[in-house]
């Protein structure tokens, strides 16, 4: 089905709600902010939410593009800068924020935030978003030392010694709910391959931050850190078997050498392969820390329509794992295999970036056909979609990164992309 008639019509709904999902200081949200959907959204409209944020800044910024306006920059940066104020100075930041206070879990003792997970490692990459665009980091000069200890945080508390790779302390607020490679797992023994990704990432944007600040030395610091974490994931996630990135299990029973039972052998290995294929498995790309080789094999893993490859895009989960569900669910959200917006884009990135343009077009014109269809026939976005029908089965009016989409029109049609750090 030609996406011709679609384009417009997306075009258009973005252009016209994309101001829904600005929201003005409220409660102990002091400044102006942004949030994941319409106010006609039964669960997203009120809540400030840390990977969503740094997402719907990205969406908007071809907005801001294709409107020639900067309406958005005040509500962008105080996304940034209502999280920094809610930093600690040990670099704790809260994963999400409504007016009246935070999103936790658990009971809130002294140790609470070595127990639990932050704020994923996006506040820098969004907040080097932003000072690309306006040509300005200054703004981010006060904020240098929590978001320092925000990032030694990740690297000291939140980083696996032996591995040297990030790993989540428990499922609680992982964004991808229930990635199985994390979902239902012990605490502290999933490093995985989404949150690694993202991270280094984030290493290199302060690095970038600091490097437009005038800081080229301590800079670089930053960025040798970022290549030590890809080092650290190509050596203990990539699996040549299969020719793709996994997570890791990394709670393994420590090493005791005056145990007769294990002495002839000892354990030799740091961590074990968590072989789900899921689709942040193709993060690595979107990061730019797989090879080219790796690329190419990963690509071939892609295109099998027995696995990733639907008719609307990127199975979350591939649909030969036997934990392949496709049922509406919230709290957690459903990644077992349905269609989110967020998880097409960062793979079509990743094509791009790689120069899988083919691959990169047709699933840029898969995204299109989805929410074209779904906005033609219920006026509205979802959050999640069937793989093979298209039908939603996820909480209407959803905006958020679905707005991605007018990134991919712009490059079908050869337009400049606005883009994340």
């Amino acid at each position: 089905m030609s996406i011709d008639r679609y384009i417009p019509l997306l075009r258009e709904y973005i252009l016209r709600t994309a101001p829904e999902m600005t929201r003005e200081p409220a409660g102990h949200i002091t400044q102006p902010y942004i949030v994941p959907s319409s106010p006609d959204s039964p669960y997203y409209s009120v809540h400030l939410w840390d990977w969503d944020s740094w997402l719907t800044s990205v969406a908007l910024a071809q907005v801001e593009a294709e409107t020639e306006t900067g309406r958005f920059t005040l509500y962008e940066q105080g996304a940034v800068l209502n999280f920094l104020e809610h930093t600690t100075d040990d670099g704790q930041m809260p994963v999400q924020m409504h007016p009246d206070g935070y999103l936790r879990h658990g009971d809130f003792g002294d140790d609470y935030g070595t127990r639990q997970n932050m704020h994923k490692p996006v506040i820098v990459q969004h907040a080097a978003m932003l000072a690309r665009r306006a040509g300005d980091a200054e703004w981010l000069r006060p904020h240098l030392p929590k978001l320092e200890a925000f990032l030694e945080r990740y690297l000291t508390v939140h980083l696996h010694a032996e591995t040297g790779l990030a790993y989540w302390q428990t499922d609680f607020a992982v964004g991808v709910d229930n990635d199985p490679s994390v979902f239902g797992r012990p605490a502290g023994s999933t490093a995985s391959i989404y949150l690694n990704a993202l991270l280094y990432r984030e290493l290199l944007a302060f690095g970038d931050v600091l490097e437009k600040l005038d800081d080229v030395k301590a800079a670089n610091r930053w960025r040798r850190r970022a290549q030590d974490l890809a080092d650290a994931v190509v050596a203990h996630c990539w699996d040549e078997r299969d020719g793709t990135f996994y997570s890791a299990d990394i709670l393994l029973t420590p090493i005791d050498e005056d145990d007769w039972l294990h002495s002839g052998a000892p354990r030799h290995w740091s961590s074990l392969l968590l072989r789900v294929d899921n689709w942040s498995s193709f993060l690595p790309m979107w990061a730019g820390f797989a090879s080219q080789e790796q690329a190419e094999r990963m690509v071939e893993r892609y295109r099998d329509e027995r696995t990733f490859n639907a008719t609307y895009g990127v199975r979350t989960l591939s649909r030969l794992e036997k934990m392949y569900d496709l049922r509406a669910s919230n709290n957690p959200s459903n990644w077992l295999g349905p269609i989110w917006g967020i998880s097409n884009y960062l793979v079509f990135r990743g094509l791009q970036k790689y120069g899988f343009h083919e691959e990169a077009r047709e699933l840029a014109e898969k995204t299109v056909l989805l929410f074209g269809q779904d906005l033609e026939q219920n006026g509205c976005l979802h959050e999640y979609y069937h793989p093979d029908s298209g039908e939603p089965i996820m909480t209407r009016n959803f905006q958020n990164w679905n707005y991605l989409v007018l990134q991919m029109i712009a490059y079908l049609e050869d337009r400049p992309v606005a883009s994340e750090f």
